[in-house]
């Protein structure tokens, strides 16, 4: 645990087009908690670099007045970080501490995620630190509508910027909210005013730095009890019908970790790509305290050991975002193990 709490954490930014992703990358790169980032950008020319460029170190790769390193991904996606990451090992450019991917408008994220997870090289010295999407309050309930890659950006965020609320109608922004409520309850939603946002907020989402991991949890738990309640006192429609949807299974008794753990990996061989997000607390035989799963697609964390619970709720509880998987056939297959577990 310790040893992947040390690798150096992925942050992806992503959103639909004309969300405000570039906006919210420009405030990222001149705020001094990323004085130790590397930044990856798809072109310089997206991004006003102009007004706070240090200096260019080469034809890919810009320091910037903040103290980040800015370079610019001109072929493959992995390739760039194997460079750079070789430029710091050589001492060519500053050590930076974390790096910030941005995906182009139209990207679905997972192609991203299965690199950061395929690669051996990236793999040795990189993990997945936390996804952070743009939603446009104006028009982003089209283009959840309309774009299945908007869908997926929001599915697989741990943070949710709502963009142009200072133009918004308040009730396309109260509806824009209790659409990525449902659609993914675990994400913290944040609103951008006037383009402005706490950068400090939107890094606290990595589950292994120590000083947060605790706090983030109880949120996760927050959030799903709200919207269980939510759903509860009023029969939503789309939360059942449309191909991606939430939902959260709850173990009164605790769970077989060897079972749970078998189940989970089959769960990911088979289905995937269709598992966007798993995130869950865990009441495991024979041990005390709690244990932490989280995992996006085919990148699964190592599970985390909490001090203690978060709450007097000593029940499993595990959300789920899924494209197109029945719930059932989730349920059963889980509750399958758990029997073969009990009765061994």
């Amino acid at each position: 645990m310790a040893a992947y709490s040390r690798l150096t954490p992925l942050f992806i930014v992503t959103g639909f087009l004309g969300s405000g992703k570039t906006t919210l990358l420009n405030r990222m790169l001149r705020h001094p908690s990323l004085r130790d980032a590397a930044v990856l950008v798809n072109e310089f020319g997206d991004v006003g670099l102009d007004h706070f460029l240090v200096e260019k170190m080469d034809e890919n790769t810009v320091l910037l007045e903040s103290g980040c390193l800015c370079c610019t991904i001109r072929d493959d996606l992995k390739d760039a970080i194997i460079e750079l990451n070789g430029k710091r090992e050589r001492g060519e450019v500053p050590r930076y501490k974390r790096m910030i991917i941005e995906t182009t408008g139209l990207a679905d994220p997972s192609p991203i995620i299965f690199t950061l997870n395929s690669d051996t090289v990236i793999k040795h010295h990189y993990r997945l630190g936390s996804i952070i999407t743009t939603v446009d309050a104006v028009n982003g309930l089209k283009q959840l509508k309309r774009h299945a890659e908007s869908v997926k950006q929001a599915s697989v965020a741990d943070r949710i910027v709502l963009t142009k609320t200072d133009i918004a109608k308040p009730a396309d922004t109260a509806r824009i909210r209790a659409k990525l409520e449902r659609l993914n309850p675990s994400a913290e939603l944040i609103e951008a005013v006037d383009g402005e946002v706490d950068v400090k907020r939107l890094l606290r989402a990595d589950i292994y730095d120590p000083r947060t991991k605790g706090a983030e949890v109880r949120r996760w738990l927050a959030a799903e009890e709200k919207t269980a309640g939510d759903h509860r006192h009023s029969h939503d429609v789309n939360r059942h019908d449309e191909h991606i949807h939430s939902f959260t299974l709850t173990f009164d008794e605790a769970l077989d970790w060897t079972a749970f753990g078998i189940w989970m990996t089959m769960l990911l061989h088979a289905h995937g790509e269709k598992v966007l997000r798993i995130k869950g607390i865990l009441n495991v035989k024979g041990v005390a305290a709690p244990v932490v799963i989280n995992g996006v697609q085919h990148v699964v964390h190592p599970p985390m050991h909490l001090k203690a619970w978060p709450d007097n709720d000593r029940r499993s509880r595990i959300v789920f975002i899924v494209d197109d998987i029945d719930r059932a056939l989730i349920e059963r297959s889980l509750a399958a193990f758990n029997a073969a577990a009990d009765a061994a």
